[in-house]
Protein backbone atom coordinates (compact mmCIF):
# COMPACT_ATOMS: atom_id res chain seq x y z
CA UNK A 1 0.00 0.00 0.00
CA UNK A 2 1.32 3.35 -1.06
CA UNK A 3 1.93 6.86 1.94
CA UNK A 4 0.27 9.29 0.91
CA UNK A 5 2.69 12.23 1.03
CA UNK A 6 1.36 16.11 1.36
CA UNK A 7 2.53 19.30 -0.49
CA UNK A 8 2.97 22.01 3.14
CA UNK A 9 0.29 24.18 1.60
CA UNK A 10 -2.63 21.17 1.19
CA UNK A 11 -2.96 21.44 5.48
CA UNK A 12 -3.73 25.44 5.39
CA UNK A 13 -6.00 24.59 2.78
CA UNK A 14 -8.27 21.69 4.32
CA UNK A 15 -8.26 23.79 7.13
CA UNK A 16 -9.75 26.94 5.09
CA UNK A 17 -12.51 24.72 4.06
CA UNK A 18 -13.27 23.02 7.09
CA UNK A 19 -13.87 26.65 8.77
CA UNK A 20 -16.12 27.87 6.17
CA UNK A 21 -17.91 24.53 6.47
CA UNK A 22 -17.93 24.42 10.52
CA UNK A 23 -19.65 28.44 10.34
CA UNK A 24 -23.02 26.33 8.76
CA UNK A 25 -23.01 23.83 10.92
CA UNK A 26 -19.62 21.38 13.29
CA UNK A 27 -21.43 18.19 11.47
CA UNK A 28 -20.90 19.43 7.59
CA UNK A 29 -17.25 20.57 8.71
CA UNK A 30 -16.89 16.48 10.10
CA UNK A 31 -18.70 15.30 6.91
CA UNK A 32 -16.66 17.11 4.94
CA UNK A 33 -13.64 15.93 6.46
CA UNK A 34 -14.59 12.29 6.58
CA UNK A 35 -15.72 12.77 2.66
CA UNK A 36 -12.05 13.98 2.13
CA UNK A 37 -10.42 11.17 3.86
CA UNK A 38 -12.17 8.58 2.43
CA UNK A 39 -11.11 10.01 -1.27
CA UNK A 40 -7.61 10.36 -0.14
CA UNK A 41 -7.69 6.51 0.97
CA UNK A 42 -9.18 6.04 -2.31
CA UNK A 43 -6.97 7.53 -4.18
CA UNK A 44 -4.17 5.83 -2.05
CA UNK A 45 -5.67 2.09 -3.10
CA UNK A 46 -6.33 3.07 -6.42
CA UNK A 47 -4.95 6.00 -8.12
CA UNK A 48 -5.12 4.12 -11.46
CA UNK A 49 -8.70 5.12 -11.13
CA UNK A 50 -8.44 8.23 -11.51
CA UNK A 51 -8.02 10.89 -14.32
CA UNK A 52 -5.70 12.76 -15.55
CA UNK A 53 -6.42 16.43 -15.41
CA UNK A 54 -4.89 19.63 -18.12
CA UNK A 55 -2.23 19.58 -15.40
CA UNK A 56 -0.89 16.05 -16.12
CA UNK A 57 -1.56 15.26 -12.35
CA UNK A 58 -4.39 12.74 -11.32
CA UNK A 59 -7.81 14.14 -9.73
CA UNK A 60 -9.97 12.99 -7.81
CA UNK A 61 -13.44 14.40 -7.38
CA UNK A 62 -15.16 14.94 -3.86
CA UNK A 63 -19.66 13.75 -4.56
CA UNK A 64 -20.95 15.67 -1.65
CA UNK A 65 -18.77 18.58 -1.92
CA UNK A 66 -17.54 21.51 -4.79
CA UNK A 67 -13.97 20.29 -3.81
CA UNK A 68 -11.05 17.74 -5.35
CA UNK A 69 -8.01 17.37 -5.17
CA UNK A 70 -4.78 16.61 -7.64
CA UNK A 71 -2.04 14.47 -6.84
CA UNK A 72 0.53 12.85 -8.09
CA UNK A 73 1.64 8.71 -8.40
CA UNK A 74 5.12 7.51 -8.05
CA UNK A 75 6.34 4.27 -6.93
CA UNK A 76 5.92 4.34 -3.04
CA UNK A 77 3.67 7.01 -2.52
CA UNK A 78 1.33 9.63 -4.09
CA UNK A 79 1.84 12.76 -2.96
CA UNK A 80 -1.43 15.35 -3.16
CA UNK A 81 -0.38 19.00 -4.12
CA UNK A 82 -3.72 20.89 -3.74
CA UNK A 83 -7.17 20.60 -2.40
CA UNK A 84 -9.07 23.10 -4.11
CA UNK A 85 -12.72 24.24 -4.34
CA UNK A 86 -14.38 24.06 -8.35
CA UNK A 87 -14.81 27.32 -9.08
CA UNK A 88 -10.52 28.35 -7.95
CA UNK A 89 -8.44 28.91 -11.18
CA UNK A 90 -7.97 25.35 -12.75
CA UNK A 91 -4.10 26.47 -12.69
CA UNK A 92 -4.19 26.84 -8.73
CA UNK A 93 -1.32 24.84 -6.99
CA UNK A 94 -0.55 22.97 -10.15
CA UNK A 95 2.72 24.65 -10.39
CA UNK A 96 3.59 22.74 -6.64
CA UNK A 97 5.90 20.02 -7.20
Amino acid sequence: MKEVVYHPRVPSEVREAIAYYDEISPKLADEFWEELAEAIEYARNFPEHHHFDPTGMRRSNLKRFPYHFLFRVFPEFIRVTVVRHNRRHPKHGSSRR
